[in-house]
């Protein structure tokens, strides 16, 4: 049965998280947390976003909460580091958060940063990982095409295991995408699927050889998983600083997947500095295990929003109930 507002607001908590370091940025994360007969869920669109992009994150919340999760095909999943935009010198501290993941994916194209420190970067993770290591960057859509083209080729050295989202819209990607096929390195779509409103039209497109997917902004994880079928690509799961209770869901995603063959985008909850339970989502030996988490009452009142903030969360959610489908 789909819950009324009434029921959602019941046992909704807001919070507000601070951040290792200014990630997207942002120095704090505000999510509403909702308690279902299936468990907790978590409503955490960013607060930028409107109500009708905001409004597939609550029906992910929604199917989350009160419908049961789809069979697992594993109990852990592997992920991958996060880098922040920092400097090379804040890089190991970085990567100490993300204990036994040989895998990371590193932010460039900061507003405010040059291709040069992006490189610096990107060669200070390679000589930490060694040559075992496997790195991908995130540009988030920052470049145009022949910026893209030439960081590309600025990165090749490093051995990239995908560049994604170097550009904007699905056009530039499929354009980036056959420039640079002669290198091997292959393309992943992230906001091309999320924000998009028909998220399938990067993979008729040929626009990408990966696509990153993750549970809010698609709607849940039956919507997540009747997309990945349709599309016949690979997939990496990933999330969006989410709390650990959002991070579960993701790694639901992750468990009911068929093939799963990169390191999943869900040790975000690494990246801040508190959380809502005593046994956070952070990786052990590379991987997160598949399971439920429950908040801790403590917490939730310790990183509870200020009044104004919950009565701002409270009013969103009200609004984006009325469009979800």
């Amino acid at each position: 049965m789909r819950p009324t507002v009434t029921d959602l607001l019941a046992t909704a908590h807001v919070v507000s998280l601070p951040l290792v370091s200014r990630f997207r940025g942002i120095d704090r994360r505000e999510a509403m947390l909702i308690e279902g007969p299936e468990g907790w869920t978590e409503f955490s669109p960013f607060t930028e976003y409107g109500d009708a992009e905001a409004s597939a994150w609550l029906a992910a919340a929604i199917d989350f909460g009160w419908n049961p999760t789809p069979p697992a095909l594993r109990d852990t999943i592997r992920v991958n580091a996060t880098m922040p935009a920092v400097t090379a010198d804040e890089l190991p501290a970085v990567l100490a958060r993300f204990p036994g993941c040989r895998t990371v994916k590193i932010k460039v194209a900061e507003p405010g940063q040059s291709l040069a420190d992006d490189t610096a970067r990107v060669a200070a993770v390679r000589a930490a990982l060694g040559a075992e290591g496997r790195i991908r960057v995130d540009a988030n859509g920052g470049w145009n095409m022949d910026e893209a083209e030439h960081a590309i080729h600025a990165f090749a050295e490093f051995d990239l295991e995908y560049v994604e989202q170097p550009c904007a819209t699905v056009d530039e990607l499929a354009q980036v995408r056959r420039r640079v096929k002669y290198m091997g390195i292959p393309i992943a779509a992230d906001e091309s699927v999320r924000k998009a409103e028909d998220p399938l039209a990067v993979a008729r497109a040929g626009a990408a050889d990966i696509l990153v997917v993750k549970a809010q902004p698609l709607g849940g994880i039956s919507k997540a998983l009747a997309l990945i079928a349709e599309a016949g690509l690979p997939v990496v799961v990933s999330s969006a600083l989410d709390t650990s209770v959002g991070i579960s869901m993701g790694l639901h995603l992750a468990a009911a997947i068929p093939e799963l063959d990169f390191d999943c985008g869900l040790a975000t909850a690494a990246l801040l500095a508190a959380d809502v339970t005593d046994a956070p989502l952070t990786p052990r030996e590379g991987e997160l295990p598949v399971r439920r988490v429950v908040p801790t009452a403590e917490l939730l009142a310790r990183h509870a929003a200020t009044q104004d903030r919950t009565l701002w969360w409270r009013a969103r959610l009200e609004r984006c109930y009325q469009l979800v489908e």
